[in-house]
Protein backbone atom coordinates (compact mmCIF):
# COMPACT_ATOMS: atom_id res chain seq x y z
CA UNK A 1 0.00 0.00 0.00
CA UNK A 2 1.29 3.32 -0.97
CA UNK A 3 1.28 6.13 1.59
CA UNK A 4 -1.37 8.02 -0.91
CA UNK A 5 -3.85 5.71 -0.60
CA UNK A 6 -2.99 4.94 3.07
CA UNK A 7 -6.19 6.93 4.39
CA UNK A 8 -8.36 5.81 2.09
CA UNK A 9 -7.60 2.10 3.23
CA UNK A 10 -7.11 2.96 6.77
CA UNK A 11 -9.71 1.11 9.25
CA UNK A 12 -9.97 0.80 12.82
CA UNK A 13 -12.19 -1.35 15.08
CA UNK A 14 -15.72 -0.07 15.79
CA UNK A 15 -15.73 1.25 18.89
CA UNK A 16 -17.95 3.73 20.91
CA UNK A 17 -15.90 6.87 22.76
CA UNK A 18 -16.40 10.06 24.12
CA UNK A 19 -15.06 12.93 23.24
CA UNK A 20 -13.67 15.95 25.90
CA UNK A 21 -13.35 19.00 24.42
CA UNK A 22 -10.88 21.74 25.99
CA UNK A 23 -11.83 23.87 28.48
CA UNK A 24 -10.60 26.97 26.59
CA UNK A 25 -9.54 27.76 23.06
CA UNK A 26 -7.00 30.07 21.93
CA UNK A 27 -7.55 32.41 24.62
CA UNK A 28 -8.50 36.23 24.38
CA UNK A 29 -6.21 39.34 25.38
CA UNK A 30 -6.34 39.62 29.48
CA UNK A 31 -8.04 43.21 30.48
CA UNK A 32 -5.47 45.53 29.35
CA UNK A 33 -5.52 49.74 29.63
CA UNK A 34 -5.08 51.99 26.87
CA UNK A 35 -1.43 52.65 25.20
CA UNK A 36 -0.11 55.88 27.13
CA UNK A 37 1.88 57.16 25.37
CA UNK A 38 1.77 58.48 20.82
CA UNK A 39 2.87 55.73 18.71
CA UNK A 40 6.75 56.07 18.01
CA UNK A 41 8.84 53.35 15.87
CA UNK A 42 12.11 52.74 17.20
CA UNK A 43 14.38 51.94 14.80
CA UNK A 44 18.07 50.40 14.62
CA UNK A 45 21.25 51.27 12.42
CA UNK A 46 20.74 52.43 8.94
CA UNK A 47 20.09 49.04 7.06
CA UNK A 48 19.48 46.89 10.18
CA UNK A 49 17.03 46.23 12.55
CA UNK A 50 16.70 47.82 15.99
CA UNK A 51 18.60 46.22 18.57
CA UNK A 52 15.66 45.54 21.85
CA UNK A 53 16.74 43.87 25.33
CA UNK A 54 14.21 42.19 27.60
CA UNK A 55 15.54 41.62 30.87
CA UNK A 56 13.49 39.73 33.98
CA UNK A 57 10.41 41.68 34.93
CA UNK A 58 10.64 43.46 38.33
CA UNK A 59 8.68 41.42 40.83
CA UNK A 60 6.99 42.09 44.64
CA UNK A 61 10.00 39.50 46.07
CA UNK A 62 7.27 37.16 47.04
CA UNK A 63 8.32 33.67 45.36
CA UNK A 64 5.35 33.32 43.20
CA UNK A 65 5.68 36.76 41.77
CA UNK A 66 8.88 36.36 41.16
CA UNK A 67 8.83 33.09 39.59
CA UNK A 68 6.43 34.56 37.37
CA UNK A 69 8.17 37.89 36.51
CA UNK A 70 11.24 35.74 35.01
CA UNK A 71 9.64 33.47 33.05
CA UNK A 72 7.41 36.43 31.43
CA UNK A 73 10.89 38.04 30.72
CA UNK A 74 12.02 35.05 29.33
CA UNK A 75 9.12 34.09 26.96
CA UNK A 76 9.01 37.42 26.16
CA UNK A 77 11.90 37.24 24.77
CA UNK A 78 11.85 33.99 22.61
CA UNK A 79 8.39 35.51 21.38
CA UNK A 80 10.00 38.85 19.72
CA UNK A 81 12.79 36.42 18.46
CA UNK A 82 10.52 34.20 16.44
CA UNK A 83 9.35 36.41 14.17
CA UNK A 84 13.02 38.19 13.46
CA UNK A 85 11.38 41.63 12.69
CA UNK A 86 14.00 42.92 15.82
CA UNK A 87 17.65 41.46 16.91
CA UNK A 88 16.90 40.18 20.39
CA UNK A 89 20.28 41.46 22.16
CA UNK A 90 21.09 37.93 24.26
CA UNK A 91 20.31 37.98 28.04
CA UNK A 92 23.47 36.81 29.25
CA UNK A 93 25.23 40.24 27.96
CA UNK A 94 23.07 42.18 30.11
CA UNK A 95 22.96 40.23 33.04
CA UNK A 96 25.10 42.38 34.97
CA UNK A 97 23.09 45.37 34.50
CA UNK A 98 21.27 45.87 37.64
CA UNK A 99 17.53 45.42 37.52
CA UNK A 100 15.49 48.86 38.00
CA UNK A 101 13.96 49.34 41.33
CA UNK A 102 10.55 50.57 39.36
CA UNK A 103 9.84 51.06 35.94
CA UNK A 104 10.57 54.78 36.77
CA UNK A 105 13.96 54.35 37.81
CA UNK A 106 16.14 52.73 34.67
CA UNK A 107 19.87 53.47 34.03
CA UNK A 108 19.81 53.98 30.29
CA UNK A 109 23.49 54.40 30.02
CA UNK A 110 24.42 51.00 30.71
CA UNK A 111 21.62 50.06 28.19
CA UNK A 112 23.15 52.29 25.40
CA UNK A 113 26.66 50.93 26.49
CA UNK A 114 25.30 47.41 24.46
CA UNK A 115 23.65 49.57 21.88
CA UNK A 116 20.31 48.72 22.78
CA UNK A 117 18.13 50.49 20.58
CA UNK A 118 14.72 49.03 22.45
CA UNK A 119 14.23 48.48 26.05
CA UNK A 120 11.40 46.14 27.47
CA UNK A 121 10.83 46.24 30.42
CA UNK A 122 8.02 45.09 33.26
CA UNK A 123 6.95 44.52 36.65
CA UNK A 124 4.73 41.60 38.50
CA UNK A 125 2.55 41.63 41.24
CA UNK A 126 0.06 40.21 42.95
CA UNK A 127 -3.78 41.38 42.77
CA UNK A 128 -6.80 40.25 44.24
CA UNK A 129 -7.36 36.47 42.55
CA UNK A 130 -4.42 36.90 40.81
CA UNK A 131 -1.90 38.85 38.88
CA UNK A 132 -1.28 42.48 37.93
CA UNK A 133 1.48 43.05 34.70
CA UNK A 134 2.90 46.31 33.60
CA UNK A 135 5.12 46.55 30.67
CA UNK A 136 7.31 49.47 28.91
CA UNK A 137 8.97 49.40 25.52
CA UNK A 138 12.03 52.36 25.92
CA UNK A 139 13.21 54.44 23.37
CA UNK A 140 16.78 54.29 25.11
CA UNK A 141 18.44 57.32 22.95
CA UNK A 142 15.70 59.38 24.18
CA UNK A 143 14.48 57.39 27.12
CA UNK A 144 10.54 58.25 25.43
CA UNK A 145 8.08 55.31 26.47
CA UNK A 146 6.65 54.42 23.21
CA UNK A 147 4.15 51.38 24.44
CA UNK A 148 2.72 51.16 27.98
CA UNK A 149 0.20 49.03 28.66
CA UNK A 150 -1.13 47.28 32.14
CA UNK A 151 -2.87 43.96 32.39
CA UNK A 152 -4.81 42.00 35.22
CA UNK A 153 -5.15 38.44 35.09
CA UNK A 154 -7.48 35.69 37.40
CA UNK A 155 -5.14 33.18 39.32
CA UNK A 156 -5.68 30.49 36.49
CA UNK A 157 -4.35 33.24 34.07
CA UNK A 158 -0.94 31.92 32.84
CA UNK A 159 2.40 34.27 32.56
CA UNK A 160 3.38 32.58 29.66
CA UNK A 161 -0.01 33.98 28.32
CA UNK A 162 1.18 37.49 29.99
CA UNK A 163 4.09 37.36 27.66
CA UNK A 164 2.45 36.41 24.28
CA UNK A 165 -0.26 39.38 24.19
CA UNK A 166 2.90 41.23 25.10
CA UNK A 167 4.40 39.99 22.14
CA UNK A 168 1.63 40.03 19.52
CA UNK A 169 1.00 43.68 20.63
CA UNK A 170 4.59 45.18 20.47
CA UNK A 171 4.59 43.56 16.58
CA UNK A 172 1.68 45.34 15.77
CA UNK A 173 2.18 48.73 17.22
CA UNK A 174 5.81 48.41 16.24
CA UNK A 175 5.93 46.32 12.66
CA UNK A 176 2.33 46.48 11.51
CA UNK A 177 3.20 42.90 12.07
CA UNK A 178 0.36 40.49 13.32
CA UNK A 179 2.35 37.78 15.78
CA UNK A 180 1.40 34.65 16.03
CA UNK A 181 2.73 34.30 20.09
CA UNK A 182 -0.94 33.68 20.99
CA UNK A 183 -2.09 31.07 18.48
CA UNK A 184 -2.00 26.97 18.71
CA UNK A 185 -1.22 24.23 16.46
CA UNK A 186 -3.41 20.91 16.28
CA UNK A 187 -1.85 17.63 15.80
CA UNK A 188 -2.71 13.97 15.72
CA UNK A 189 -0.70 11.46 18.46
CA UNK A 190 -0.83 8.17 19.79
CA UNK A 191 1.04 9.21 22.61
CA UNK A 192 -1.91 8.04 24.88
CA UNK A 193 -3.12 5.51 23.23
CA UNK A 194 -3.62 1.97 24.45
CA UNK A 195 -4.36 -0.45 22.02
CA UNK A 196 -7.79 -1.94 20.39
CA UNK A 197 -8.27 -5.20 19.44
CA UNK A 198 -9.70 -5.63 16.09
CA UNK A 199 -11.68 -7.96 14.32
CA UNK A 200 -8.60 -8.98 11.91
CA UNK A 201 -5.95 -6.36 13.41
CA UNK A 202 -4.69 -4.28 16.53
CA UNK A 203 -4.70 -0.51 15.90
CA UNK A 204 -3.20 1.95 17.73
CA UNK A 205 -5.08 4.86 18.95
CA UNK A 206 -4.89 8.43 17.97
CA UNK A 207 -6.46 11.29 19.41
CA UNK A 208 -6.20 15.37 18.66
CA UNK A 209 -4.14 17.27 20.67
CA UNK A 210 -3.45 20.99 21.01
CA UNK A 211 -0.03 22.95 22.02
CA UNK A 212 0.61 26.37 22.36
CA UNK A 213 3.05 27.66 19.07
CA UNK A 214 6.14 26.98 21.05
CA UNK A 215 5.24 23.67 22.25
CA UNK A 216 4.42 24.64 25.75
CA UNK A 217 0.91 23.32 27.03
CA UNK A 218 0.46 20.27 24.84
CA UNK A 219 -3.14 18.42 26.06
CA UNK A 220 -5.82 16.00 24.61
CA UNK A 221 -8.77 17.08 23.86
CA UNK A 222 -10.47 13.61 22.36
CA UNK A 223 -10.21 10.83 24.11
CA UNK A 224 -11.89 7.93 22.17
CA UNK A 225 -10.64 4.12 21.45
CA UNK A 226 -9.91 4.95 17.58
CA UNK A 227 -8.57 7.03 15.02
CA UNK A 228 -9.03 10.88 15.27
CA UNK A 229 -6.77 12.40 13.06
CA UNK A 230 -6.60 15.27 10.40
CA UNK A 231 -7.55 18.26 12.33
CA UNK A 232 -8.16 21.57 10.96
CA UNK A 233 -9.64 24.82 13.08
CA UNK A 234 -11.83 26.56 12.21
CA UNK A 235 -11.57 30.23 10.88
CA UNK A 236 -12.79 31.29 14.23
CA UNK A 237 -11.03 29.04 16.83
CA UNK A 238 -13.81 28.10 18.21
CA UNK A 239 -14.45 24.07 16.94
CA UNK A 240 -11.65 21.87 15.40
CA UNK A 241 -12.90 19.51 11.99
CA UNK A 242 -11.25 16.04 11.84
CA UNK A 243 -11.93 12.65 10.32
CA UNK A 244 -12.78 9.98 13.12
CA UNK A 245 -13.46 6.34 12.72
CA UNK A 246 -14.82 6.43 16.03
CA UNK A 247 -18.38 5.10 14.51
CA UNK A 248 -16.11 2.22 12.69
CA UNK A 249 -15.72 3.53 9.55
CA UNK A 250 -14.24 7.38 8.92
CA UNK A 251 -16.13 10.45 8.80
CA UNK A 252 -15.55 13.86 9.76
CA UNK A 253 -16.27 15.30 12.90
CA UNK A 254 -16.72 19.49 14.21
CA UNK A 255 -16.38 19.43 17.94
CA UNK A 256 -16.72 22.62 19.38
CA UNK A 257 -13.64 23.72 21.98
CA UNK A 258 -15.06 26.48 23.09
CA UNK A 259 -17.19 24.71 25.85
CA UNK A 260 -16.75 21.56 27.36
CA UNK A 261 -20.41 19.22 26.83
CA UNK A 262 -21.81 20.62 23.47
CA UNK A 263 -22.71 17.72 20.98
CA UNK A 264 -20.21 17.41 17.96
CA UNK A 265 -21.60 17.20 14.88
CA UNK A 266 -21.07 15.05 11.79
CA UNK A 267 -21.84 17.57 8.51
CA UNK A 268 -21.18 14.93 5.75
CA UNK A 269 -23.43 12.43 7.20
CA UNK A 270 -20.96 9.54 6.52
CA UNK A 271 -21.60 5.84 6.69
CA UNK A 272 -19.97 2.61 6.06
CA UNK A 273 -20.43 2.93 2.04
CA UNK A 274 -20.14 6.76 2.36
CA UNK A 275 -16.89 7.71 3.99
CA UNK A 276 -15.21 11.00 4.40
CA UNK A 277 -12.14 12.69 5.45
CA UNK A 278 -9.94 15.40 5.31
CA UNK A 279 -12.04 18.48 5.89
CA UNK A 280 -10.56 21.84 5.49
CA UNK A 281 -12.29 24.72 6.60
CA UNK A 282 -13.54 27.52 3.77
CA UNK A 283 -12.13 31.40 4.91
CA UNK A 284 -15.52 32.53 5.96
CA UNK A 285 -16.30 29.11 8.17
CA UNK A 286 -19.67 28.43 6.26
CA UNK A 287 -18.08 25.63 4.29
CA UNK A 288 -16.40 22.12 4.67
CA UNK A 289 -14.29 20.87 1.46
CA UNK A 290 -13.20 17.22 2.32
CA UNK A 291 -12.77 13.63 0.14
CA UNK A 292 -15.19 10.96 0.05
CA UNK A 293 -15.57 7.90 -1.79
CA UNK A 294 -19.31 8.02 -1.28
CA UNK A 295 -19.74 7.73 -5.72
CA UNK A 296 -17.17 4.95 -5.94
CA UNK A 297 -14.02 6.46 -5.53
CA UNK A 298 -12.30 9.24 -3.55
CA UNK A 299 -13.55 12.82 -5.12
CA UNK A 300 -13.35 15.99 -3.29
CA UNK A 301 -16.89 17.37 -1.73
CA UNK A 302 -18.28 21.14 -0.08
CA UNK A 303 -20.98 20.45 2.41
CA UNK A 304 -22.33 23.98 4.63
CA UNK A 305 -21.29 23.46 8.40
CA UNK A 306 -24.64 22.71 9.02
CA UNK A 307 -24.62 19.79 6.70
CA UNK A 308 -26.49 21.05 4.42
CA UNK A 309 -25.63 22.31 0.17
CA UNK A 310 -23.48 19.24 -0.78
CA UNK A 311 -21.87 19.35 -3.85
CA UNK A 312 -19.51 17.30 -5.70
CA UNK A 313 -16.34 19.19 -7.13
CA UNK A 314 -14.55 16.81 -8.92
CA UNK A 315 -15.55 13.88 -11.31
CA UNK A 316 -12.45 11.78 -12.27
CA UNK A 317 -11.71 7.96 -12.13
CA UNK A 318 -8.45 8.96 -10.30
CA UNK A 319 -8.00 9.94 -6.44
CA UNK A 320 -9.13 13.27 -5.75
CA UNK A 321 -8.42 14.19 -2.10
CA UNK A 322 -6.50 16.79 0.32
CA UNK A 323 -8.60 19.88 -0.56
CA UNK A 324 -7.13 23.19 1.15
CA UNK A 325 -8.86 26.65 0.41
CA UNK A 326 -6.97 29.67 -1.04
CA UNK A 327 -7.67 32.94 1.04
CA UNK A 328 -10.49 34.55 -0.75
CA UNK A 329 -12.54 30.95 -0.77
CA UNK A 330 -12.86 31.40 -4.76
CA UNK A 331 -10.26 28.31 -5.10
CA UNK A 332 -9.51 25.19 -3.99
CA UNK A 333 -6.16 23.12 -4.52
CA UNK A 334 -5.86 19.37 -4.00
CA UNK A 335 -3.81 16.15 -5.00
CA UNK A 336 -4.95 14.56 -7.84
CA UNK A 337 -2.54 11.17 -9.47
CA UNK A 338 -5.02 11.85 -12.66
CA UNK A 339 -1.70 12.65 -14.48
CA UNK A 340 -0.09 9.61 -13.48
CA UNK A 341 1.43 10.22 -10.18
CA UNK A 342 0.02 12.51 -7.56
CA UNK A 343 0.44 16.40 -8.20
CA UNK A 344 -1.04 19.40 -6.72
CA UNK A 345 -3.51 20.34 -8.80
CA UNK A 346 -5.98 23.77 -8.70
CA UNK A 347 -10.14 24.66 -9.18
CA UNK A 348 -12.14 27.31 -9.37
CA UNK A 349 -14.58 26.63 -5.91
CA UNK A 350 -17.15 25.31 -8.11
CA UNK A 351 -15.54 22.34 -9.45
CA UNK A 352 -14.88 24.80 -12.67
CA UNK A 353 -11.14 25.48 -14.54
CA UNK A 354 -9.03 22.43 -12.36
CA UNK A 355 -5.10 22.75 -13.60
CA UNK A 356 -2.43 21.00 -12.52
CA UNK A 357 0.58 23.37 -11.24
CA UNK A 358 3.40 20.85 -10.11
CA UNK A 359 5.59 18.38 -12.61
CA UNK A 360 7.30 16.54 -9.74
CA UNK A 361 7.72 12.69 -9.23
CA UNK A 362 5.01 12.71 -6.47
CA UNK A 363 3.50 15.64 -4.79
CA UNK A 364 0.72 15.75 -1.54
CA UNK A 365 -0.94 17.46 1.10
CA UNK A 366 -1.12 21.49 -0.35
CA UNK A 367 -1.75 23.93 1.77
CA UNK A 368 -2.27 27.54 0.79
CA UNK A 369 -0.86 30.46 2.66
CA UNK A 370 -2.37 33.31 4.11
CA UNK A 371 -2.30 36.59 2.64
CA UNK A 372 -0.42 38.88 1.69
CA UNK A 373 1.30 35.50 0.37
CA UNK A 374 0.05 33.68 -2.95
CA UNK A 375 1.76 30.54 -1.97
CA UNK A 376 1.15 26.93 -1.77
CA UNK A 377 3.04 24.59 0.65
CA UNK A 378 3.10 21.11 -0.16
CA UNK A 379 5.00 17.67 0.46
CA UNK A 380 7.59 16.89 -2.46
CA UNK A 381 9.18 13.17 -2.85
CA UNK A 382 12.75 13.76 -2.11
CA UNK A 383 15.32 10.40 -2.18
CA UNK A 384 13.47 7.83 -0.33
CA UNK A 385 11.04 10.66 1.81
CA UNK A 386 9.81 13.92 0.78
CA UNK A 387 10.81 17.67 1.61
CA UNK A 388 8.52 20.62 1.85
CA UNK A 389 8.39 22.95 -1.01
CA UNK A 390 6.71 25.91 -1.92
CA UNK A 391 4.59 27.10 -5.42
CA UNK A 392 4.35 30.65 -6.03
CA UNK A 393 2.06 31.54 -8.22
CA UNK A 394 3.68 34.90 -8.80
CA UNK A 395 6.19 33.85 -10.93
CA UNK A 396 5.13 29.71 -10.68
CA UNK A 397 8.28 29.23 -8.91
CA UNK A 398 8.98 26.38 -6.70
CA UNK A 399 11.52 26.59 -3.38
CA UNK A 400 12.49 23.72 -1.09
CA UNK A 401 12.06 24.65 2.48
CA UNK A 402 13.52 21.47 4.38
CA UNK A 403 16.84 20.05 3.78
CA UNK A 404 16.28 16.49 3.08
CA UNK A 405 16.89 15.14 6.56
CA UNK A 406 14.12 12.72 7.38
CA UNK A 407 11.41 12.63 6.00
CA UNK A 408 9.26 15.70 5.60
CA UNK A 409 5.14 16.48 5.33
CA UNK A 410 1.85 18.33 6.53
CA UNK A 411 2.71 21.43 5.65
CA UNK A 412 0.31 24.09 7.83
CA UNK A 413 0.96 27.73 7.22
CA UNK A 414 0.99 30.11 10.16
CA UNK A 415 -1.65 32.46 10.42
CA UNK A 416 0.74 35.40 8.93
CA UNK A 417 1.87 33.24 6.36
CA UNK A 418 4.78 33.89 7.66
CA UNK A 419 6.31 29.87 9.72
CA UNK A 420 5.28 26.56 8.93
CA UNK A 421 4.46 23.39 10.91
CA UNK A 422 5.02 20.42 9.85
CA UNK A 423 5.74 16.37 10.11
CA UNK A 424 9.14 15.37 9.94
CA UNK A 425 10.96 12.14 10.98
CA UNK A 426 14.58 13.52 11.16
CA UNK A 427 14.59 12.84 14.97
CA UNK A 428 13.57 9.01 14.44
CA UNK A 429 9.74 8.95 15.34
CA UNK A 430 7.25 11.52 13.40
CA UNK A 431 7.21 15.01 15.02
CA UNK A 432 5.92 18.07 14.73
CA UNK A 433 8.42 20.92 13.63
CA UNK A 434 8.11 24.48 12.53
CA UNK A 435 10.27 26.53 10.25
CA UNK A 436 10.29 30.01 8.54
CA UNK A 437 9.36 30.50 4.95
CA UNK A 438 12.68 30.80 4.31
CA UNK A 439 13.88 27.42 5.35
CA UNK A 440 15.39 29.00 8.68
CA UNK A 441 15.17 28.81 12.61
CA UNK A 442 13.64 24.81 12.90
CA UNK A 443 12.32 23.93 15.97
CA UNK A 444 11.22 20.48 17.55
CA UNK A 445 7.58 20.98 18.81
CA UNK A 446 6.39 17.39 19.90
CA UNK A 447 8.83 14.68 21.61
CA UNK A 448 5.68 12.27 23.33
CA UNK A 449 5.08 9.40 20.80
CA UNK A 450 3.78 9.57 17.16
CA UNK A 451 2.61 12.82 16.13
CA UNK A 452 0.99 13.91 12.78
CA UNK A 453 -0.72 16.28 10.43
CA UNK A 454 -0.27 19.74 12.27
CA UNK A 455 -2.77 22.85 11.76
CA UNK A 456 -2.05 25.95 12.50
CA UNK A 457 -4.95 28.52 14.49
CA UNK A 458 -5.83 32.16 13.63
Amino acid sequence: MNRFTTLIAATCAAAAGIVVYAQNPPAQPPPQQPVTDVRTTITGAPGLPPKYAVPDFISAGDAESSAAAKLIGQVLWDDLNFEREFYLIPRDTYRTIPQPVSLDEVQLDRWKEIGTDGLVIGSVRKAAGGYQVQVKLLEVSSGRTVFAKEYTGTASTSPRFFAHTMSDEIHQQQARLRGVARTKLAFTSDRDGERVKGPTASRDIQNIYITDYDGENQRRITITPSLDITPQWSPDNQSIAYTSYRSGFPDIIIADVSARGRPYTTPAKGSAEKQNYLPAWSPDGSKLAFMSNRDGNPEIYVVNRDGTGMRRLTNHPENDVTPTWSPTGNQIAFTSNRSGTPQIWVMNADGSGQTRITSESWCDRPTWSPAPFNEIAYASRSGGGYDIRIFRFEDRSTRTVTDGVGSNESPAFSPNGRHIAYVSTRAGKAQIFTIARDGKDRKQITTQGENRYPHWSN
